[in-house]
């Protein structure tokens, strides 16, 4: 297994194993379909958010991604670029790369675009049902998990991601979409500015409760 490029989570300086994986850590990965467009924002978005809830990068939590039909070593997409400045998150080093089982080998929680890539997602096996979900499908799951039965963040993030996806695993069969579009993220791929903006404001308002849960600090007013 060839581990992960360096740079591309959150945090460094992680006591690592002797094959330099870190010891303790949560990774977080999303994935779309050509890893250009909507998963390299939901990635960067998602660290944004995390370091301004948190104030620091690190404490374990990894946040990359990849795309079921990655375009390998490709940059991101120059709208996607502009959407993330526009929410004063950082695009630069991106590199896109296609899915290997390695990352979902390694990936604590897996958040896909679209119901199809969370199908092929879990289709790859290593045991992945239980922790793949469409990002949305997350949201919706982690707003009726109760914070007080989360661990502290004084506990660690780690332990805390943890527990949240196991609560929204034991929920997943409860909380049904009320439509089959509802979990879906739809691709911007060669649309318009307007067209990725909007898909930006959609992301940021699946993820704000997805960050809250797991830093348990909400966004800042």
């Amino acid at each position: 297994m060839t581990p992960p490029e360096a740079g591309r989570g959150i945090g460094s300086g992680e006591e690592t194993t002797t094959f330099g994986f870190p010891r303790d850590t949560f990774r977080i990965l999303h994935v779309s379909t050509g890893n250009v467009c909507r998963s390299p924002i939901t990635e960067r978005l998602t660290r944004h958010f995390v370091s301004q809830r948190l104030g620091v990068l690190g404490g374990g939590l990894i946040v990359e991604s990849a795309g079921t039909w990655g375009h390998e070593g490709a940059p991101m997409e120059a709208n996607a670029e502009t959407v993330l400045a526009e929410f004063g998150a950082d695009a630069s080093g991106f590199v896109g790369r296609e899915l290997l089982d390695e990352h979902v080998i390694m990936a604590d929680l897996v958040l896909t675009a679209t119901r199809d890539h969370r199908a092929q997602v879990i289709s790859m096996g290593h045991s992945a049902g239980l922790r793949t979900f469409t990002l949305k499908e997350f949201t919706r799951l982690v707003k009726a998990i109760d914070p007080a039965t989360l661990p502290p963040l004084e506990d660690g993030v780690v332990m805390r991601a943890r527990a949240l996806v196991r609560a929204a695993a034991a929920l997943r069969g409860w909380l049904l979409a009320p439509t089959a579009e509802a979990d879906e993220v739809y691709d911007p791929y060669g649309a318009p500015l307007p067209f990725f903006r909007s898909v930006g404001d959609e992301i940021h308002q699946a993820l704000d409760p997805v960050v809250t849960a797991l830093t348990g600090v909400p966004a800042r007013a």
